[in-house]
């Protein structure tokens, strides 16, 4: 199992605008089929080094990981939405 993790900060962390992309991040379920687990989180302490939100997805091998990453609508939806309204975004990849 592989376990990906990305975290969010937003260019404009309104609530609003969190979550429109909490909402977005949670379309993927049903829609790619790679995914085992989708987990989305809003961040509650709300300090200046934390980030916005939490990504959690989890894939049977690297190779759905990375086939994850060109599926289309991960890419051309989800993916290209989250980089026009983010200021940071970081990823950690873990097998378990």
């Amino acid at each position: 199992m592989v376990t990906h993790i990305v975290l969010f900060k937003l260019k404009e962390s309104t609530a609003e605008n969190i979550e429109k992309a909490r909402n977005i991040l949670l379309s993927m379920d049903g829609k790619v089929e790679l995914l085992r687990h989708l987990e989305v989180g809003v961040d509650v302490i709300r300090t200046e080094r934390s980030a916005d939100i939490a990504l959690v997805t989890k894939f049977d091998s690297l190779a759905d990981l990375q086939a994850y990453q060109v599926h289309p609508y991960h890419a051309n939806e989800v993916a290209a939405y989250m980089r026009s309204v983010c200021s940071q975004v970081v990823a950690a990849d873990y097998e378990s």
